[in-house]
């Protein structure tokens, strides 16, 4: 038994191009000899399609595709497809996240999701009505348990707590399977496909069946999908893997595989660098758009974020836009023109002291009295940012915001500042990593990329005379550590404290993070790299209050 898994790079809605990408694949996989092909979960409607799968007409648009899909198939070898199924029953949810096999030209058997994950981005208990009970597809001689992407994820002995009450893979093997076939999409973040690999191989082992998983690969909004579609014997050992960030037709003999070695590209800094690398091109690319252009400070963000742009559009359809200040040091500004010139990027100059002038003269009877402050400095990145977004206008090219995911979590940005864009490329990369990708991309290209006095500088926003960061916020490298426990791993300000941190500084930095809310809702999309991004998944609400000291934070 040969399956193909068709990774392919899906686009939201996009019903007919996404056929178009399935039927490729398909005569692909028929070319080297595949049995049966399988698609990444809701592959033909795009995922995650969110409230789309609200619209009856685009449901029944849908499998319009699908018919005219089977037939073109018609020669070729029969294919799983995922996507969305209306539920006949006048209970429940009004759809099932369901994988349809074509076969012979026509539409034939139907399977159907019985897992429904609600936590981090997902929220298919909003659209999906779950099923409950197993699905054989009986194929050249073989009883293939079918299964969607969470229903692999609940195995009682690989997790110490089940999110859920019964394991859809376990009343396959116990109905008849012989292998178990997984569509999936399965968002990336750092280190993940180490704990999905040991998974799925302790899954095989467990139950001595092969399992066969395809998950799709691209970027869709703030969702990066890694690929890397794999096979696993009944020992539980890899017997085939599909590539990493890109599309691939991955063919897998359940029966007679040889055992590969494990993956060899898991490095975190690698791994965030293709990532940002690849969504950052989809999202472009996806959302219309033929070039980019962003505000270069002469600092490490927006240096790590000019690089991720180039690499995924070309350099020659990258605008750095420099904007010096009277407070600008003469260091940032050769450092910006620098980097620019090591990438292949053309730049402008927009030096913005006349506009700060002018905003000076036309408040300055409205400031009488008040002294000079934050609201100052951040009248600086408003004008910036208005020159960005007016260059961003009259170009049709999207804006890129270079914040990083240490200043979002505290609210060390300014909005309708720093924070306008169209995309937030390094949202999800604290400061310190920001620093490792930098330097891990220095020592790959084997030249400095990332001009050396960008990494050594202290970082700092230049907004008044000798500024630096520190000023405003602790090291980075305490910061990030209390924002790793206490956004990722939920560590209220206790544990963080017996962990070794000051407890003056846990609780501001909490209150940091609670005062910062209203900003976060307000910001452009952010490309997720960790287990838990300010984005979709992220769901706190702005008007609360806490049990922390009371501590007035002026909002920027």
């Amino acid at each position: 038994m040969r399956i193909a898994l068709l990774q392919i790079n899906p686009t939201v809605g996009d019903l007919a191009g996404n056929a178009g990408l399935i039927a490729e694949a398909a005569r692909e996989a028929g070319r080297q000899g595949a049995n049966l092909a399988v698609t990444p979960e809701l592959a033909l409607v795009g995922y995650l399609p969110r409230d789309l799968l609200l619209s009856h007409g685009f449901i029944r648009r849908s499998w319009d595709v699908l018919a005219d899909l089977s037939r073109e198939l018609a020669g070729a070898p029969p294919v799983l497809v995922g996507l969305a199924e209306p539920n006949p029953s006048d209970e429940g949810r009004p759809l099932y996240n369901a994988a349809v096999l074509l076969r012979a030209g026509r539409v034939d058997q139907r399977f159907r999701k019985a897992l429904l994950p609600t936590y981090d981005v997902f929220d298919e208990d909003r659209y999906f009505e779950p099923y409950r009970g197993p699905q054989i597809l009986d194929l050249g001689g073989r009883r293939l348990g079918v299964s969607i992407c969470e229903d692999i994820w609940n195995d009682r002995d690989f997790w110490k707590r089940r999110r859920y009450h019964h394991d859809p893979v376990e009343e396959l093997v116990g109905a008849g399977a012989d292998a178990i076939v997984n569509l999936s999409a399965s968002p990336f973040s750092v280190g993940k496909h180490r704990r999905r690999e040991e998974m799925l191989g302790a899954m095989a082992r467990k139950h001595r069946v092969p399992v066969v998983y395809v998950n799709q690969v691209g970027g869709n909004d703030d969702l990066v999908f890694d690929g890397r579609s794999s096979a696993f014997n009944a020992e539980g050992a890899p017997i085939a893997r599909g590539r990493s960030f890109d599309t691939d037709v991955v063919i897998c003999d359940v029966a007679g595989g040889r055992p590969i070695a494990p993956a060899s590209d898991l490095a975190a800094e690698s791994e965030i660098w293709r990532a940002l690398v690849l969504g950052t091109r989809d999202y472009v690319r996806k959302c219309g758009f033929k070039s980019a252009v962003l505000g270069l400070s002469g600092g490490v963000d927006s240096a790590l974020t000019a690089a991720i742009a180039a690499e995924a559009l070309g350099p020659e359809r990258v605008l750095g836009v420099l904007m010096p200040s009277p407070y600008s040091s003469r260091g940032s500004i050769d450092d910006g023109v620098r980097l620019a010139a090591n990438l292949g990027m053309p730049t402008i100059t927009l030096p913005i002291e006349p506009a700060m002038q002018v905003m000076e003269q036309t408040l300055h009877d409205a400031f009488a009295g008040a002294a000079r402050d934050v609201t100052e400095e951040n009248i600086q990145a408003r004008i910036r940012g208005s020159l960005l977004m007016a260059l961003s206008n009259k170009r049709g090219a999207l804006l890129l915001t270079t914040g990083n995911k240490s200043e979002l979590a505290v609210g060390y940005c300014t909005l309708y500042g720093d924070m306008s864009g169209g995309l937030a490329v390094i949202a999800d990369v604290p400061k310190t990593e920001v620093y490792r990708v930098c330097r891990w991309l220095n020592e790959t290209r084997g030249r400095d990329v990332i001009p050396d006095a960008v990494l050594t500088k202290a970082p700092s926003a230049e907004l008044r005379p000798n500024q630096t960061d520190q000023d405003s916020l602790p090291p980075y490298e305490i910061l990030d550590d209390i924002l790793r426990r206490h956004i990722e791993q939920h560590q209220p300000a206790e544990e963080i404290v017996a962990g070794g941190f000051d407890r003056a500084t846990v609780q501001r930095v909490l209150r940091l993070v609670r005062a910062a809310e209203f900003k976060r809702k307000q910001a452009a999309p952010g490309l997720k790299v960790t287990d838990r991004a300010f984005g979709t998944g992220w769901r706190m609400p702005i008007a609360a209050r806490l049990n922390l000291e009371e501590e007035h934070v002026t909002p920027a």
